[in-house]
């Protein structure tokens, strides 16, 4: 059940009052939108890696190919790395694009351990052995490939779930106020979203994988992780400045200029409840923080992850239409504030479910009259692009004369 890692486990009763939700342990109270806008422990490194800029530069530069403008709305899939490196899964989902409405791939580029998929030139990666094991042989190759296709090719880059780097650099770990590492309920240590050396590292990343060709860079994970407020008593933020929600803010804003620079789009993922809730959840994702800052917002709206009452519906995984509707109702109405006050909020590309729930009783077998069911209200909603979310990289999607249909 770990998709996206800890993703939402929501209780509650609808929006149309309080409702609660449980993130990460955590329960939280959340009030209904309003008429205004919304191993032994590691010990702190005492000489952490030595950091030149150099470090956090290719060590050769390769100027990057022209990138693919979409003149339609983005409809996308997900592709892990493992299935990028594979030439039968790329055979197989290439044909599912030629075959369907499908004009966009999401492939990993940094995975939620904190691995690189591919070859990297960055001398911090190579001397940390971040990109020891790149699954992906010639990633310049294969997106030269899908662009022929016609294909927008989407990096995910998971950001601050990264173990791996916790554990090479302990000192830009989040610590507890004892001096140690701190971890989640997984044992799994989480990077420090307040420190800038982890920003200019995500983004050197980010910058190396447009110049592949990527045509987007989709940040993933690109928040604080979700604790009761017992355990962040415990914590010790350090180098803190700020609400977390500010620094998740700087950090996109950061990036967006360096990658649009590389004529580069920018995006994020966030909680499927940042479209309703009022605050950043203790999370830092707030959609004022991460709309105003990147080119487009991707809700996780899995019907799946919604408790029984959420927005007054009964059993949410049984109901994708009503629960994406009210999702993406709440989300434009955000972005309509935004508007408002002079600010251009990100684009609204939701992550759909297309995977069955089978750890939920009773739920419901998600095939392609489901995942259109969730397209549909999306549509209805004034919302026109999406993205589809499967771990193992299936899509229950016939012809794009189905598409017309639903």
């Amino acid at each position: 059940m770990n998709f996206r890692g800890n993703l939402l486990s929501i209780i509650g009763t609808a929006l149309g009052t309080a409702a609660l939700i449980m993130l990460g342990g955590c329960t939280i109270a959340i009030q209904p939108p309003t008429s205004q806008p919304p191993a032994a422990e590691n010990k702190a490194s005492d000489k952490p890696v030595a950091l030149a800029e150099a470090a956090l530069s290719p060590t050769k530069q390769v100027k990057s190919p022209p990138v693919i403008s979409l003149k339609e709305p983005v409809h996308g899939i997900y592709v892990s790395g493992y299935a990028a490196g594979s030439t039968k899964a790329m055979m197989r989902l290439r044909e599912l694009a030629r075959k369907t409405e499908i004009n966009a791939m999401v492939i990993d580029i940094k995975d939620d351990y904190g691995l690189l998929t591919y070859a990297s030139n960055i001398k911090l990666a190579n001397k940390l052995g971040t990109d020891n094991r790149p699954i992906i042989a010639e990633p310049r190759k294969l997106i030269n490939e899908l662009h022929k296709d016609g294909i927008y090719v989407i990096g995910r880059q998971v950001v601050f779930k990264d173990a791996l780097l916790a554990g090479k650099v302990p000192d830009w770990a989040i610590h507890e106020k004892s001096g140690k590492v701190w971890r989640d309920a997984k044992r799994k240590a989480w990077i420090n979203p307040y420190r800038t050396e982890v920003w200019k590292y995500n983004v050197a990343i980010a910058r190396e994988a447009a110049s592949l060709g990527f045509d987007e860079i989709q940040f993933d994970y690109v928040r604080f992780p979700a604790n009761s407020a017992r355990t962040e008593a415990k914590l010790d933020y350090r180098q803190k400045e700020g609400s977390k929600s500010e620094a998740i803010r700087r950090f996109l804003q950061l990036a967006s200029r360096q990658l649009h620079k590389e004529g580069v789009k920018v995006s994020a993922d966030v909680f499927g409840l940042v479209t309703s809730s009022p605050d950043d959840m203790g999370i830092g994702q707030s959609w004022r923080a991460v709309a105003s800052e990147v080119d487009s917002i991707s809700p996780m709206v899995y019907p799946s992850h919604y408790s029984q009452g959420m927005y007054g519906i009964a059993k949410p995984d049984l109901s994708p239409y009503e629960v994406i509707h009210k999702a993406m109702t709440d989300a434009s109405a955000r972005n309509r504030y935004l508007l408002q006050e002079g600010i251009k909020p990100a684009t609204i590309r939701p992550w759909l479910q297309s995977f069955t729930a089978s750890w939920l009783h009773p739920h419901m077998e998600y095939g392609e009259r489901e995942v259109r069911e969730q397209i549909r209200a999306a549509h209805q909603a004034g919302v026109e692009e999406y993205l589809l979310w499967s771990p193992r990289c299936v899509y229950p999607l016939s012809s794009q004369s189905a598409l017309s249909r639903s």
